[in-house]
């Protein structure tokens, strides 16, 4: 199981806001960079939200972008594996009792390489309960220890409140 029922039913409301989901079209270039340097001929967008990367990317990259949000109709059915798999600010979003499984989804799903995006503070939007939207809230060197478990550090850069994370495959 990778989210609750009570919880999917918290993110669907989110995203029925309209500004929610709206951060990974500004990955658009890197994501490229990376699918041109491993030689990917597929991408999935793993917790997609509105969908803006797949937008920006179709302009300029040859293969097909999949995208996955269990919160978005039409884009919950459970992902095929892709050569590079991208997921932005996804996973401090994520139940912590659920992170694990959710890594090891990813995992499973990324033929080549992750980016991996995540944010280190906590978030400006609250879900309807009153909790704060990033549920796990921790630092850089927490979440690389998860990473390294599951793949082998590419690329790692971090500014203020956030990190990326590029793992090839082991």
């Amino acid at each position: 199981m990778l989210i609750s029922p009570e919880y999917l039913e918290l993110q669907r409301e989110l995203h029925s806001r309209g500004s929610y989901g709206l951060s990974s079209g500004r990955w658009a270039k890197p994501v490229s960079v990376l699918a041109a340097e491993i030689g990917a001929t597929a991408v999935l967008d793993y917790g997609c939200g509105q969908g803006y990367l797949k937008q920006k990317l179709a302009d300029f990259v040859p293969f097909p972008i999949y995208e996955y949000d269990p919160a978005i109709e039409g884009k919950d059915e459970p992902p095929s594996r892709a050569d590079l798999v991208f997921c932005g600010d996804v996973l401090e979003h994520i139940e912590p009792s659920f992170l694990e499984a959710v890594l090891d989804d990813l995992m499973r799903l990324a033929q080549k390489a992750v980016l991996l995006v995540v944010a280190t503070c906590p978030a400006a939007k609250h879900l309807a309960d009153g909790r704060n939207a990033h549920l796990i809230v921790e630092p850089w060197f927490w979440w690389g220890r998860r990473f390294d478990e599951r793949w082998r550090l590419a690329n790692f850069a971090g500014t203020r409140g956030e990190f990326h994370y590029v793992g090839l495959a082991k």
